[in-house]
């Protein structure tokens, strides 16, 4: 099938300009003024509006365990309503779990997604055990497309590594040319400082802040980079929240170190007063890192126009309030840890960037899709409008007027 879009206003992170686009199948065939509509399929009137590459998102859970529940968009939902708001590719996480080989994890997860998801997709692999016998799968995996690897420095008996398994894989992802992606947080103090709150009593959702602030991140991502410096290897902070952290990976790559780092939409829009909400409502903005006090976001945002930070993804893990965020109401401990976003991510960051904070168009369609397209290794085939790339194109009305709300999403 071919189609022609008509007339837009065609946006990449290198340029803007008036064109046609010419799709034959999956691919961009032609780029040119007024292309001949003969023996074309499908003609699209994009006037008024700007053609842009798909959004890809760079972090999302779909169908993780968590917290004695699992979130609720399954591959198929959540990858749909990812379509709905623009997003035409997303990263998601296979999560090694204890005796699986790296092999067995992909496939593990290959099975839920396969079947199922709506848009294109792809896994990093997130480690949580590397001895001597997985050494030999790096070169495999990262081969086979998964060039990138997920550590947690939270979570302590589910997740979290130790310093030894970060420089193992560090350096053996640098030495296969892959890139380790860290969650940035020091888990040892955090729990320790959840258990004083608990001991005192103090169990409603916004001491789920508290028990997690600011510095601990700042900790993590410090000790992130500098163990990747260690280990001759790049390092990619996630979901950073936090000034500190952000300065942490400028101080990093003003030294020349390849230290790169993503933040998340609640990051930019959202603080910690969230978290003051009578009736449990606050649970609904646990997620981890939690919301921080409000002086943070301008630093993130000035992070982006800057370049230390080269993306915004959403962490999209979304929970029920009934039912799955009310495990919690006993105690902010059993609260699952997520929210949604994928399906709003474009929009809300074309409002904050553009709109608010001046970013041109080029940059913010670098932040949603370019920046993760060449560095998760998908560039030029994703990530921009050219001849030979995937058609993955989203038609953006600059003009439309949203109201985000639990009745208009497809997400569950």
């Amino acid at each position: 099938m071919t189609t022609l879009i008509q007339n837009g206003r065609i946006v990449t992170a290198a340029d803007e300009y008036t064109a046609d686009v010419l799709i034959d199948g999956e691919t961009i065939k032609t780029i040119g003024h007024k292309l001949p509509t003969a023996g074309v399929d499908k003609v699209i009137d994009a006037s008024g509006q700007l053609v842009i590459p798909g959004a890809i998102d760079p972090h999302v859970h779909m169908e993780l365990p968590f917290g004695g529940t699992v979130s609720s968009d399954d591959f198929f939902h959540g990858t749909r309503a990812a379509a709905v708001g623009g997003t035409t590719s997303i990263i998601d996480f296979a999560i090694q779990y204890k005796g699986k080989t790296f092999k067995e994890t992909l496939d593990d997860w290959h099975r839920r997604a396969d079947p199922n998801c709506a848009i294109d997709y792809g896994f990093h692999l997130g480690v949580t055990e590397y001895e001597p016998r997985h050494t030999a799968e790096f070169a495999e995996v990262v081969a086979h497309g998964v060039p990138t690897f997920k550590l947690f420095l939270a979570y302590p008996g589910v997740f979290m590594v130790d310093d030894r398994t970060m420089f193992r894989v560090m350096q053996s992802a640098g030495k296969a040319g892959g890139l380790t992606l860290i969650h940035a947080e020091n888990g040892v103090v955090i729990q320790e400082m959840i258990e004083n709150l608990v001991a005192a009593g103090k169990l409603e959702p916004k001491y789920h802040a508290q028990s997690r602030p600011p510095v601990t991140e700042v900790d993590g991502a410090a000790r992130a980079i500098r163990v990747a410096e260690l280990a001759g290897a790049p390092v990619f902070i996630v979901h950073v929240s936090t000034a500190g952290a952000a300065e942490e990976i400028k101080r990093a790559r003003e030294r020349g170190l390849p230290a790169f780092g993503e933040t998340c939409t609640q990051y930019l829009f959202f603080d910690d007063s969230k978290y003051d909400q009578p009736n449990f409502e606050g649970a609904k903005y646990v997620f981890t890192p939690p919301l921080r006090p409000k002086e943070n976001i301008e630093p993130l945002w000035e992070a982006l126009r800057l370049g230390y930070l080269q993306e915004v993804s959403t962490d999209h893990c979304p929970f029920h309030f009934k039912g799955q965020k009310e495990l919690g109401r006993e105690s902010f401990t059993k609260i699952p840890n997520g929210g949604p976003g994928v399906e709003d991510r474009l929009a809300v960051v074309y409002q904050g960037a553009v709109v608010e904070h001046g970013f041109s168009l080029s940059q913010w369609v670098n932040l949603t899709s370019t920046a993760s397209a060449k560095m998760f290794g998908m560039f030029p085939k994703k990530g921009t409008i050219a001849v030979g790339s995937d058609a993955d194109i989203v038609l953006f009305d600059p003009k439309k007027s949203q109201v985000r709300s639990a009745k208009t999403h497809t997400s569950k």
